[in-house]
C-alpha cells in the first residue's frame, strides 16, 4: 500500500514583514501537489487558467483563474500545474494574529475578524471581486512593507464586503481538529489523490488510519459531512471535468482514466454532479475558454 505522510507546512513570514508573500510565475508553486495545512490564513490569487481546486472536503474546477481565502488550518491542495495556464500565482500567508494579540478584537477589525471566520469553511470570489481584487494582490509586489500592510488589511475588508463569494464547505467540515485528526484526514486525502486512478476499498484505506472500517465511516463523515465513497467519487468526476477541458481525447477514455470502470454510471453521475452532460459540459466548456 502506498502511504504519502500528511504535510505540515512551516511558513516563515517574507523579510521585513508580518506575513508571507510570494509571487510564482505560471506554474512554479513547488508545493502545489500535496494536500497540506498550516495555522495561517491563505489567500491566493491565480491569474487566468484552468484547474482543480481542492480545499477541505470540497473539490471543484475553476476557469478563468481563481480567488480563494482558506482558514487556519483547513487542509487544502496547490491550484496550478503544468495544465493550468496561468500567468502567475500569488500566494499571502499570515497567522490569525500576524498583528499581535487583541488587534483583530478592535471596532475597526470587525469585517476582517468576519471574514477570518468565514474563511475556517474556505471562500472563492468571482467577478468583478476576482478581477480587481486580483490587480491590486498583484500590485503589492512593487510596495514597501508599510504599504504592503496596509494594501493587505484594504483587501480583507473589501473582501468581507463583497457579495461575490462562494463558501466552498458550506455543507459542513469539522474545522476545530486536534493534530492527530489533521494528519489522519491529511492521510486519507493524499492516498486518494495518489489512487483515485484505481479500485479504493475501505479495507485498504481504514488500514492507512489504523482504525476498523465502521469507525472510519462515523469519523470520515463526522469531519468532512460526506460518505467516503462521495469523496472518492467527487475527485474522479472533478478530475473528469479537467480532462474533459483540457485533453481531446473521448469521452469514454476520460471515464476510465478517472477511475470509474462503468460508462453508463459515470455519465449518470457526472450529470448529477454537474448538471450537464460530459459532451455538453465539453462544449459549453470550450466556447468559455475561448
Amino acid at each position: 500500500m502506498k502511504i504519502i505522510p500528511p504535510a505540515f507546512e512551516i511558513i516563515a513570514p517574507s523579510f521585513g514583514s508580518s506575513f508571507y508573500f510570494s509571487k510564482y510565475v505560471e506554474n512554479a508553486n513547488s508545493k502545489a501537489h500535496l494536500w497540506h495545512y498550516h495555522p495561517e490564513i491563505e489567500l491566493v490569487f491565480v491569474n487566468g487558467g484552468s484547474g482543480k481546486r481542492q480545499i477541505g472536503s470540497h473539490i471543484s474546477y475553476y476557469t478563468d483563474g481563481d480567488l480563494i481565502l482558506i482558514g487556519s488550518n483547513l487542509p487544502h491542495c496547490g491550484f496550478t500545474n503544468e495544465e493550468t495556464g496561468n500567468k502567475n500565482e500569488t500566494v499571502i500567508q499570515m497567522k490569525p494574529d500576524f498583528l499581535g494579540n487583541g488587534f483583530f478584537d478592535i471596532s475597526e477589525m470587525t469585517n476582517i475578524r468576519n471574514l477570518f471566520s468565514q474563511a475556517k469553511a474556505g471562500i472563492a470570489f468571482h467577478g468583478e471581486t476576482k478581477k480587481n481584487i486580483g490587480k491590486k494582490i498583484e500590485s503589492m509586489e512593487q510596495q514597501p512593507q508599510f504599504e504592503r500592510l496596509l494594501t493587505m488589511l484594504s483587501i480583507l475588508n473589501e473582501l468581507e464586503l463583497s457579495k461575490e463569494g462562494t463558501v466552498l464547505n458550506a455543507d459542513g467540515f469539522s474545522m476545530e481538529m486536534q493534530m492527530q485528526d489533521n494528519d489522519r484526514i491529511n492521510a486519507v486525502f493524499n492516498y486518494v489523490k495518489d489512487n483515485f486512478h484505481e479500485h479504493i476499498t475501505l479495507e485498504e484505506v481504514s488500514e492507512l488510519v489504523s482504525m476498523t472500517e465502521p469507525s472510519f465511516c462515523r469519523y470520515f463523515k463526522k469531519i468532512t459531512n460526506k460518505t467516503f465513497t462521495k469523496f472518492v467519487n467527487d475527485y474522479r468526476l472533478v478530475h473528469a471535468s479537467k480532462l474533459l477541458a483540457e485533453k481531446p481525447i473521448s469521452i469514454t477514455e476520460i471515464c476510465y482514466e478517472s477511475g470509474f470502470n462503468n460508462f453508463s454510471y459515470f455519465n449518470k453521475s457526472f450529470k448529477e454532479f454537474t448538471g450537464k452532460s460530459a459532451s455538453q459540459y465539453r462544449q459549453e466548456l470550450r466556447s468559455v475558454l475561448k
